[in-house]
């Protein structure tokens, strides 16, 4: 026969695993998004306020590619394909993207730079990708990003010799804020 409090001692134990589990699980995403940030690791670049202290003689070429999530609506492109700057310059680019449909649109994009060594060095100031981004049915907008890359690149080992960086991007639907949601479809209309 079984032991009443020894039945209890387990299910509270396994409560506190559950639990525990649990509370890593919800833990491991952000953790592992400021771990790619501070790193650069899986191609994540850095952020900063400011741009680089230095600008060097040497350039990069970056290339931007833009892409969409199989259900996003939106048509999503770079304006210009890539540009070649010096190593520490800070660079303006812009993407554009349209909603063709009948409906607003919110998006938030996810970025990553290519090969994943420049990560670290890729450093963004300002970013369309640092929010969510509604469009109204019909809106067309150019949206940018300012970055530079860090000049610390040429001394570092495994990633001195990099000169041409990819950075992409995928836009993905998400859920309209509330004050959106809740508006009457001829209201979201845009003015021109």
């Amino acid at each position: 026969m079984t032991r009443p409090e020894g039945n209890s001692r387990t299910a509270l134990q396994l409560l506190g695993v559950v639990v525990t589990m649990g509370a890593l699980a919800w833990a491991a995403v952000p953790f592992y998004s400021w771990f790619c940030q501070v790193t650069g690791y899986g191609g994540t670049p850095s952020v900063s306020d400011v741009g680089a202290d230095e600008i060097l003689d040497e350039t990069v070429t970056v290339r931007f590619d833009a892409n969409t999530d199989r259900g996003m609506a939106w048509e999503f492109k770079p304006v210009v394909r890539e540009m070649t700057l010096r190593i520490g310059e800070t660079g303006l680019a812009f993407y554009e993207a349209y909603n063709p449909t009948d409906r607003a649109i919110a998006g938030t994009a996810s970025f990553n730079v290519a090969p994943d060594q420049a990560g670290y060095f890729f450093t963004k100031i300002d970013c369309f990708c640092f929010t969510e981004q509604v469009l109204q049915p019909g809106e067309r907008v150019e949206m940018p990003v300012s970055f530079y890359v860090d000049p610390d690149l040429v001394s570092d080992r495994d990633a001195k010799h990099i000169r041409h960086i990819t950075l992409s991007y995928t836009f993905y639907e998400t859920e309209l804020p509330e004050a959106q949601a809740s508006l009457s479809p001829a209201a979201l209309v845009p003015y021109n």
